[in-house]
């Protein structure tokens, strides 16, 4: 039940009383979104307070789970906590205003984001149940988008369409904003998609995800449109990049930190000299958030755990003439890495 989860995060402050305001870990505890309210959780259970706008849809939704649902005091938030002892927030996802308004309220405010990143990292059935839906959903979407490409279209264009078409095949939206990258433009990571039009030969780099219950997916697939015969180092570097990948799935392991793992595909690119092309980590947690805990990178120490979620994602980077990424979302299960986006990941030429 939801509240156990509650129950568990408030048990390993130690402190009297846990606050909890951030959207996402309210989302966590409540499994209800909104842009307003505060979770107070105590030896006594938990309440979900909220306002008026939410207090019927809260409700509902949370009849049954034993957590309560209450309007807020008149007196504000604050209120609610005014002259307790050791009180647990997540002090990372607060503002310094909010600390000293805290602050004057208690006698002592303990930090809970450490808590939550445990508990948040190791994903239950239900969650994982979300995220394979929410995967399924960017798969379709993939699959379905490679016969709408058409010269002439902006990337703003081609966005558009496959984020119509995870909406259309259930998402309640995207994990992040779409990267759209045609040519050129995929030598940049974190392409700002734009008005660049479709050629032919133009290399296609799509960063996309989408949620399904509140959680994420993210893939990543690079590929052809059209072949101009001018993409020889293109097609090497993509199957090099495709081998790292398929590395980091076959050697992660249960017990491995993020340096590890990281290690095995920048290994791999190693071997074909690309390695100084791989310019970011290999990966990072999903979940209600798409960049959660734990870390694939060189200098992680984050261990990694059965029920854990992240991305598998080496690519490699040539200013100005391309880029290659090759993403999927996976899970560690019974030890190993169990990929929960399958759409084809050989070179697809359009």
């Amino acid at each position: 039940m939801l509240i156990e989860r509650s129950k568990k995060i408030f048990n390993a402050t130690g402190a009297d009383k846990l606050i909890v305001t951030a959207p996402d870990l309210r989302f966590y505890l409540t499994g209800f979104a909104s842009s307003d309210g505060l979770v107070l959780v105590d030896e006594n259970g938990a309440t979900f307070y909220t306002d008026a706008r939410y207090l019927e849809a809260a409700s509902a939704a949370l009849s049954g789970t034993g957590i309560e649902v209450k309007e807020p005091p008149r007196a504000g938030y604050l209120s609610l906590v005014e002259g307790s002892g050791r009180v647990a927030a997540a002090l990372s996802r607060i503002t310094a205003d909010e600390y000293i308004a805290l602050s004057k309220k208690v006698v002592e405010v303990t930090d809970c984001t450490a808590a939550f990143t445990a508990e948040m990292g190791v994903k239950d059935d239900g969650e994982l149940a979300a995220i394979k839906k929410a995967c399924e959903i960017a798969d379709k979407a993939f699959e379905d988008m490679l016969g709408a490409f058409k010269e002439g279209m902006t990337e703003n264009d081609a966005a558009a369409e496959l984020e119509y078409r995870m909406r259309k095949f259930g998402a309640s939206g995207t994990s992040f904003e779409t990267i759209m990258a045609f040519g050129e433009g995929s030598s940049v990571p974190h392409h700002e998609t734009g008005f660049r039009t479709l050629r032919h030969g133009d290399i296609i780099l799509m960063d996309f995800g989408c949620k399904w219950g509140g959680y994420c997916s993210d893939c990543t697939r690079t590929f052809l449109f059209g072949d101009d015969k001018k993409h020889e180092d293109f097609k090497k570097a993509y199957a090099k990049v495709l081998e790292a990948h398929m590395a980091a799935k076959e050697k992660i392991c249960d017990g491995m930190t993020g340096a590890e793992a990281d290690a095995i595909a920048r290994n791999v690119l190693k071997e074909g000299g690309l390695d100084k092309y791989f310019t970011h980590s290999l990966g990072h947690g999903i979940g209600i958030n798409i960049h959660e805990f734990p870390r694939l990178a060189p200098k992680s120490s984050d261990v990694l755990k059965n029920g854990m979620v992240f991305s598998d994602e080496p690519g490699v980077y040539f200013e100005g003439d391309f880029g290659i990424r090759i993403e999927d979302s996976v899970t560690l299960s019974d030890g190993k890495v169990v990929s929960l986006t399958n759409s084809d990941k050989k070179l697809i030429v359009l």
